[in-house]
């Protein structure tokens, strides 16, 4: 089986794992801060704070910014359930905003009409969550541009998207958002196993997030309410969670980092071989938007029904009975079980549904070879034509 998505580890990347093995820190050592600085550099941003994984991430991340109950964030129903469950923990109140038919990200234009409607309700969300879906970034840009008009923050979930650029300027430098977060999961761009962090530009959150993500404790003096605190002293000012990352996990992605131009320069290669390779096939590729520079995380397709005479579902089912492992991004969250019971339904987003209905995550990972490549094509081919 061809997986959809897959990690790929070096003999650096075990060497670095094994040596803090070795080492005296297995966690919330010296390996977290320097793969922390080491992402804020590349990222050009001002903090980075990793912990245990992106979702993870975006709860504190909300929390950071004083999200609950009675407050409202809007995300996209093209995304994974995290990116609306972070509101939920917060108990908060959760809305979505439809994509855009090229991008399948969230459409801008779609938001400030629903922004409109909002501000006359007096239900504006305190929070947006724009997802930059397969590795593109979402037009940032226009949502900053509404986010200074109607008074809500930025949280991008760029958890597709590390290394990948906007407007001639890497994603999660701050410039578009008050934080944005990155996932590690292993089919991610780079891997530390398990694992997130959040970049920001603001000292106010990452003193706050660094909090949260340790139980709400603080051990600097400079921060604590004790006016002579002793050597062991430590104050718990909120209540936060064990949401750390290891030194372990840390080590890897360290590692994983050094080939970030790598790995994405072979999936920049892969978009561009599937581009030409499906071009007479009655399907819709990715788009690519002005100014935006894909990690190409994902490399989805959308079957033109009309044109085809086969399902959804058979063309699905036939890539995985040829052996092709591919995948679906998204079922749309808001026809999820837990979201239809707070009476969201089918017909909302029209849109994210459509999409829904025809799309395919094909295989797109770093070690994908031209000839297993090859053979995606030549199977969905085959079950087209």
């Amino acid at each position: 089986m061809i997986p959809y998505g897959r990690q790929q580890i070096s003999a650096d990347d075990i060497a670095a794992v094994v040596e803090t093995l070795q080492s005296d820190w297995l966690t919330q050592g010296p390996a977290i801060t320097a793969f922390e600085q080491a992402m804020a550099e590349r990222c050009g941003a001002r903090h980075a704070v990793a912990v245990c994984n992106a979702t993870a991430a975006l709860h504190i991340a909300c929390l950071a910014l004083d999200l609950g109950a009675g407050d409202r964030l809007w995300t996209t129903p093209n995304t994974f359930v995290a990116s609306a469950n972070c509101a939920r923990y917060c108990g908060a109140e959760v809305d979505f905003v439809d994509i855009d038919p090229a991008t399948w990200n969230m459409d801008a234009e779609r938001l400030a009409a629903k922004l409109r409607q909002a501000e006359a309700e007096g239900r504006l969300p305190r929070v947006v969550v724009p997802v930059a879906f397969s590795g593109q970034s979402c037009d940032m840009a226009r949502i900053q541009a509404l986010s200074r008009q109607y008074g809500f923050a930025v949280v991008e979930d760029a958890s597709h998207a590390v290394g990948a650029e906007y407007l001639d300027r890497p994603v999660g430098c701050g410039a578009y958002a008050d934080m944005t977060v990155f996932s590690f999961h292993p089919v991610k761009i780079i891997t530390t196993g398990e694992g997130g962090l959040i970049l920001t530009n603001r000292d106010d959150l990452a003193q706050r997030l660094q909090r949260l993500r340790s139980h709400g404790i603080s051990r600097d003096p400079a921060r604590m309410e004790a006016s002579d605190p002793a050597a062991w002293q430590y104050e718990m000012q909120e209540l936060g969670f064990n949401y750390r990352i290891t030194d372990i996990q840390a080590a890897l992605g360290l590692s994983q980092l050094r080939r970030l131009d790598t790995f994405l320069a072979r999936r920049r290669e892969l978009a561009d071989r599937y581009d030409g390779l499906l071009a007479e096939l009655p399907l819709q590729g990715p788009s690519r938007q002005a100014g935006a520079r894909s990690a190409w995380h994902l490399y989805v397709v959308r079957l033109q029904l009309d044109r085809i005479s086969k399902t959804h579902r058979q063309v699905f089912d036939g890539l995985r009975a040829a052996g092709i492992g591919v995948n679906l991004h998204y079922i749309p969250v808001h026809l999820q079980p837990y979201y239809r019971q707070s009476g969201f339904k089918a017909g909302d987003f029209p849109e994210a549904e459509r999409y829904y209905g025809e799309a395919i995550s094909l295989p797109m990972y770093a070690g994908l070879t031209d000839a297993q490549q090859d053979t995606v094509v030549a199977a969905l081919r085959a079950l087209l034509v």
